[in-house]
């Protein structure tokens, strides 16, 4: 396997996990639908390790008096960062 088509598996990897934390942020808008939440339990087990790593130096920000969390938001923004690194060795 040549390097960069290791390179494009790993930006491929790396575009599918930001889609998956995607997907786990808006399902939380979901809570009332039973098929929503077990997708977001399943996810939350992948998803929950890295985004936890930024919810621990990302504040929480005040909206309305209700706390908005921006971690994934950060979470995306570093694995896009990443990504555009990762293809830089293409």
């Amino acid at each position: 396997m040549s390097s960069g088509s290791i390179v494009n598996v790993l930006v491929a990897a790396l575009q599918f996990y930001s889609f998956l934390i995607l997907i786990y942020v808006l399902l939380s808008w979901l809570q009332s639908v039973a098929f929503a939440q077990e997708l977001r339990r399943v996810l939350g087990t992948i998803c929950e390790p890295y985004i936890g790593l930024f919810r621990k130096i990302v504040p929480k920000v005040g909206a309305g008096g209700v706390g908005l969390d921006l971690s994934p938001l950060v979470a995306i923004l570093v694995l896009q960062v990443i990504i555009r690194l990762v293809s830089s060795l293409r």
